[in-house]
């Protein structure tokens, strides 16, 4: 390994290290709770050997964020290769969506946190560009599915109708739910006592309701759901089980 290797490799160590102290520090206390002082003092380096990797702490919050979204992107990807009709698919994928929800349940809080305009301004160019094609990336597995329904007759769509307006359906129901459940600790309170299967079966209800085939009259999808958590995710329900 070469000097430009080996230094590359040890400010990735370096890197790694300090988000490591970061997220549960961030988690703990939010935004306000993640202190670049206290880091420091946590940390072996110097405040000059931090800001060297994070310019400030919007930064830090930004690749925390950017960490899970790639797991997520590598969890679609592989719900995607699943073998089955594209409706088992595209449920795959929604058993991977629930699964990292449930492997990194302080994700929504990181993203949505990053989100807000006097953070997300913060932020340089690049790891924005770096989260958005993470995000798109995402987003095109799902709609790589989509198409693969159209294409072998499984979905017919009208004219007026996209595969991206499917997608955004898709994930307007993924954000929206996931994001109740992660944060809401009312929801036995108000009748829903399993708030994931639930969103399951609104999935199905969406997708039943255009028509995507087979239907879930036909198909056992929370069977479907067993059977992708078992074959393709057992590892990650090993780490969730455990």
């Amino acid at each position: 390994m070469n000097t430009r290797d080996r230094k590359h490799r040890e400010m990735q160590e370096r890197e790694a290290i300090i988000l490591e102290c970061a997220r549960p520090m961030f988690i703990e206390g939010g935004y306000n709770g993640l202190n670049m002082d206290r880091l420091t003092s946590m940390l072996e380096y110097s405040k000059g050997t931090i800001y060297n990797h994070f310019s400030c702490k919007e930064e830090i919050i930004i690749t925390l964020a950017i960490q899970t979204l790639e797991k997520r992107l590598a969890m679609f990807e592989k719900a995607a290769l699943f073998q089955g009709t594209s409706r088992e698919r595209i449920a795959a994928i929604g058993t991977a969506a629930e699964l990292f929800v449930k492997l990194y349940p302080d994700h929504f809080r990181v993203e949505q946190t990053i989100r807000l305009d006097s953070i997300w301004d913060k932020t340089s160019e690049e790891r924005r560009q770096v989260m958005s094609n993470c995000e798109r990336r995402c987003i095109g597995v799902v709609s790589g599915v989509v198409r693969d329904g159209i294409a072998s007759g499984d979905l017919n769509l009208k004219d007026t109708t996209s595969p991206e307006e499917i997608v955004f359906g898709l994930w307007s129901l993924s954000f929206g739910g996931y994001s109740i459940i992660a944060t809401s600790n009312s929801l036995q309170e108000i009748g829903i006592s399993e708030p994931f299967k639930m969103l399951r079966h609104n999935y199905s209800r969406f997708l039943d309701g255009i028509q995507w085939k087979p239907l879930s009259s036909e198909v056992d999808y929370d069977a479907v759901f067993e059977r992708v958590s078992e074959e393709v995710f057992g590892n990650e329900l090993q780490q969730i089980t455990a």
